[in-house]
Protein backbone atom coordinates (compact mmCIF):
# COMPACT_ATOMS: atom_id res chain seq x y z
CA UNK A 1 0.00 0.00 0.00
CA UNK A 2 1.82 3.21 -0.78
CA UNK A 3 0.84 5.99 1.32
CA UNK A 4 0.55 9.78 -0.54
CA UNK A 5 3.43 12.29 0.29
CA UNK A 6 2.22 14.86 2.56
CA UNK A 7 4.04 18.03 2.40
CA UNK A 8 6.54 19.05 5.52
CA UNK A 9 9.43 21.59 5.94
CA UNK A 10 12.78 21.21 7.40
CA UNK A 11 14.87 24.41 9.07
CA UNK A 12 18.23 24.55 10.76
CA UNK A 13 19.56 26.71 12.72
CA UNK A 14 23.30 27.32 14.85
CA UNK A 15 22.62 28.55 18.07
CA UNK A 16 24.56 30.17 20.79
CA UNK A 17 23.60 28.00 23.44
CA UNK A 18 24.26 24.26 24.39
CA UNK A 19 21.94 21.79 23.59
CA UNK A 20 21.00 21.47 27.43
CA UNK A 21 20.12 25.12 27.18
CA UNK A 22 17.96 24.83 24.05
CA UNK A 23 16.33 21.48 25.43
CA UNK A 24 15.18 24.03 28.45
CA UNK A 25 14.05 26.50 26.45
CA UNK A 26 11.51 24.19 24.25
CA UNK A 27 10.62 22.53 27.97
CA UNK A 28 10.06 24.74 30.30
CA UNK A 29 7.08 26.93 30.04
CA UNK A 30 8.09 30.32 31.14
CA UNK A 31 11.03 30.34 29.27
CA UNK A 32 9.20 29.57 25.72
CA UNK A 33 6.93 32.31 26.27
CA UNK A 34 10.04 33.97 25.95
CA UNK A 35 10.72 32.95 22.27
CA UNK A 36 7.82 31.51 20.70
CA UNK A 37 6.07 32.42 17.77
CA UNK A 38 6.95 34.74 14.47
CA UNK A 39 7.77 38.83 14.98
CA UNK A 40 4.23 39.61 15.06
CA UNK A 41 3.33 37.39 17.91
CA UNK A 42 3.51 37.26 21.24
CA UNK A 43 3.12 33.85 23.40
CA UNK A 44 1.06 34.43 26.21
CA UNK A 45 0.45 31.51 27.58
CA UNK A 46 2.43 28.01 27.90
CA UNK A 47 1.51 24.37 29.25
CA UNK A 48 4.00 21.95 28.69
CA UNK A 49 4.15 18.38 30.03
CA UNK A 50 7.51 17.24 28.11
CA UNK A 51 7.29 13.02 28.59
CA UNK A 52 6.23 10.38 26.13
CA UNK A 53 2.34 10.76 25.84
CA UNK A 54 2.05 14.09 27.82
CA UNK A 55 0.11 17.01 26.47
CA UNK A 56 1.27 20.73 25.78
CA UNK A 57 -0.78 24.22 24.87
CA UNK A 58 0.67 27.38 23.47
CA UNK A 59 -1.61 30.31 23.16
CA UNK A 60 -0.28 33.30 21.02
CA UNK A 61 -1.62 36.82 20.57
CA UNK A 62 -1.31 38.55 16.92
CA UNK A 63 -0.32 42.43 17.11
CA UNK A 64 -3.80 42.49 15.38
CA UNK A 65 -5.37 40.98 18.34
CA UNK A 66 -5.76 37.63 17.07
CA UNK A 67 -5.93 34.57 19.13
CA UNK A 68 -4.21 31.63 18.07
CA UNK A 69 -3.64 28.45 19.77
CA UNK A 70 -1.49 24.99 19.11
CA UNK A 71 -2.14 21.90 21.21
CA UNK A 72 -0.56 18.18 20.44
CA UNK A 73 1.15 15.45 22.59
CA UNK A 74 4.53 14.35 23.22
CA UNK A 75 5.34 11.36 20.70
CA UNK A 76 8.83 11.20 21.88
CA UNK A 77 11.40 13.19 24.37
CA UNK A 78 15.24 12.44 24.66
CA UNK A 79 16.44 14.87 26.99
CA UNK A 80 18.98 17.80 25.38
CA UNK A 81 18.75 15.78 21.69
CA UNK A 82 15.19 15.38 20.77
CA UNK A 83 11.53 16.35 21.00
CA UNK A 84 9.29 14.89 18.71
CA UNK A 85 5.20 15.90 19.40
CA UNK A 86 1.70 16.03 16.99
CA UNK A 87 0.99 19.87 16.64
CA UNK A 88 -2.94 21.00 15.84
CA UNK A 89 -4.52 24.39 15.74
CA UNK A 90 -7.40 24.62 17.68
CA UNK A 91 -9.59 26.10 14.76
CA UNK A 92 -8.54 22.96 12.23
CA UNK A 93 -7.89 19.72 15.57
CA UNK A 94 -8.52 17.43 12.41
CA UNK A 95 -5.57 18.54 11.05
CA UNK A 96 -3.03 16.43 12.95
CA UNK A 97 0.93 17.11 11.66
CA UNK A 98 4.06 16.18 13.51
CA UNK A 99 6.83 18.33 14.48
CA UNK A 100 10.63 17.05 15.54
CA UNK A 101 13.23 18.84 16.96
CA UNK A 102 16.93 17.39 16.92
CA UNK A 103 19.43 19.06 18.67
CA UNK A 104 23.15 18.07 17.81
CA UNK A 105 26.01 19.68 19.56
CA UNK A 106 27.97 22.07 17.72
CA UNK A 107 31.52 23.59 19.42
CA UNK A 108 30.34 25.49 22.10
CA UNK A 109 26.57 25.75 20.56
CA UNK A 110 23.85 23.77 18.61
CA UNK A 111 22.82 23.06 15.35
CA UNK A 112 18.88 22.60 15.81
CA UNK A 113 16.98 20.52 13.29
CA UNK A 114 13.19 21.70 12.98
CA UNK A 115 11.06 19.33 11.06
CA UNK A 116 7.54 19.47 10.27
CA UNK A 117 5.55 16.66 8.58
CA UNK A 118 2.23 15.65 7.61
CA UNK A 119 0.95 18.78 6.92
CA UNK A 120 -2.32 19.69 5.21
CA UNK A 121 -1.78 21.19 1.61
CA UNK A 122 1.24 23.61 0.44
CA UNK A 123 -0.57 26.81 2.03
CA UNK A 124 -0.20 25.40 5.36
CA UNK A 125 3.35 24.65 4.26
CA UNK A 126 3.40 28.31 3.35
CA UNK A 127 2.14 29.58 6.76
CA UNK A 128 4.41 27.27 8.64
CA UNK A 129 7.68 27.95 6.67
CA UNK A 130 6.54 31.46 7.97
CA UNK A 131 5.69 30.71 11.15
CA UNK A 132 8.80 28.71 11.96
CA UNK A 133 11.38 31.02 10.34
CA UNK A 134 9.98 34.01 12.27
CA UNK A 135 9.92 31.70 15.73
CA UNK A 136 13.79 30.41 14.65
CA UNK A 137 14.86 34.11 14.45
CA UNK A 138 13.63 34.90 17.74
CA UNK A 139 15.28 31.63 19.07
CA UNK A 140 18.66 32.99 17.95
CA UNK A 141 17.85 36.00 19.23
CA UNK A 142 16.68 34.52 22.77
CA UNK A 143 20.52 32.79 22.55
CA UNK A 144 22.13 35.61 21.14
Amino acid sequence: MHQPVTPSLTMKRRLNASPAEVYQAWTDPELLVRWFGPENVVAQEAELDPRVGGAYRVVMLEDNGERHEVSGRYLEVVENERLVFSWSWVTTPERVSRVTVALKPDGDGTILTLLHEKLFDDAAVRGHTHGWTGTMAKLEAYFA
